[in-house]
């Protein structure tokens, strides 16, 4: 299993948002389609069929757990894995 694929499986399974790493955050979610811009620490990621916009910020090299959740929530809603 590649490490992408373990950190969308604990970012799935939302029982370490904590501990999910930022940069592995904006790599997933750039795999995923979205488009990323940068302002200051904030990065804002989005996808044409989207409604949605993903603003997340780093805490030191880790993601907040609030954010993380949010992604999570985005990626579910939209069934963007296909094997739901």
């Amino acid at each position: 299993m590649a490490k992408r694929d373990r950190i969308l499986e604990r970012i799935l399974q939302g029982t370490s948002d904590a501990n999910i790493p930022f940069n592995a955050l904006c790599q997933i979610l750039s795999s995923l389609g979205f488009d990323e811009r940068i302002r200051g620490s904030h990065h804002i990621f989005t996808k044409d069929d989207v409604i949605e916009i993903i603003n997340i910020q780093p805490k030191g090299s880790k993601s907040k757990a609030y954010q993380v959740k949010q992604v999570r929530d985005i990626i579910l809603k939209y069934k963007m894995l296909g094997d739901d």
